[in-house]
């Protein structure tokens, strides 16, 4: 590069930049399931979890994308964008955001993308949990509680991944989705008619209490549940992301790759 530009550094430098930017286009389809979850608390009031997608493991371990994805969940704590695309045009460093990603692809080696972050700001207290090094990340808003507290709490969900806080949040769709499901069992199980809507109500039950987290039993003490750990505090909110999750993983025709490659 310095001897096209006539040992002139800068240009060298600019035209090495730009063919990395160009490369970093090319990598625009690619499919991106790796990466991590990171998270930011600010004094125990406003808090982030936000997934950063590349293309494998490997490149989620480098420390430059760790630290980029550092970098954007403190960014989205103190600015609040709407929502994806306001976070991308939002300024970092003094360039957009989605400048900084596509010059992370191009030094990187591999697609980077932001696919979906939350932010919550309360008045009582905000905590998060990473797990697995970035596999599995939480969001809780508690309306008080010591430091101690909001770390179970978020590690409970960690661990027993409910859908909703109380009966409350479960939709009526989903709730008339497991019944069927329980019907269905309970007839192959060989059950009289007559009894089986007594034993999906039951089961119905049950199934409340696996999927809510009040009602879950506490994974440090499954003596007591959730409810009781909590005692006055209130679980306003929370949000549970899994690496990959809801991506559908490209299915690849080897045979036919390789055959068009000897093409």
């Amino acid at each position: 590069a310095l001897v096209e530009a006539e040992g002139d550094f800068d240009s060298a430098l600019n035209a090495l930049r730009k063919k990395g930017l160009t490369k970093a286009e090319k990598k625009g389809d690619r499919e991106t399931r790796e990466g991590l979850i990171e998270s930011y608390v600010h004094s125990g009031r406003i808090g982030v979890v936000v997934e950063v997608n590349c293309e494998t493991d490997f490149a989620a371990g480098n420390e430059q994308f760790r630290e980029l994805s550092a970098k954007v969940a403190k960014h989205i704590a103190e600015t609040n964008p709407a929502d994806l695309d306001a976070l991308n045009a939002s300024q970092l460093d003094g360039k957009d955001v989605a400048s900084l990603i596509t010059e992370a692809t191009a030094t990187i080696g591999e697609k980077i993308s932001l696919r979906r972050f939350a932010r919550y700001e309360s008045t009582g207290r905000v905590a998060t949990y990473i797990h697995m090094g970035g596999k599995i990340g939480i969001l809780v808003e508690l309306s008080g509680g010591d430091e101690q507290l909001g770390k179970d709490i978020a590690m409970q969900i960690a661990a027993a991944a409910p859908i909703a806080i109380d009966r409350s949040g479960v939709t009526a769709d989903h709730i008339e989705h497991e019944k069927e499901v329980l019907r269905k069992q309970a007839l192959e199980e060989g059950k009289p008619e007559k009894i089986i809507e007594k034993m999906v109500e039951g089961r119905i039950n049950k199934f409340y209490e696996e999927v809510c987290l009040l009602e879950q039993k506490f994974v440090k003490d499954p003596e007591q549940k959730v409810s009781a750990v909590l005692g006055s505090v209130e679980v306003k909110a929370f949000t549970r992301f899994q690496l990959g999750e809801g991506i559908e993983k490209k299915q690849e025709d080897f045979a036919a790759e390789v055959a068009a490659q000897m093409q």
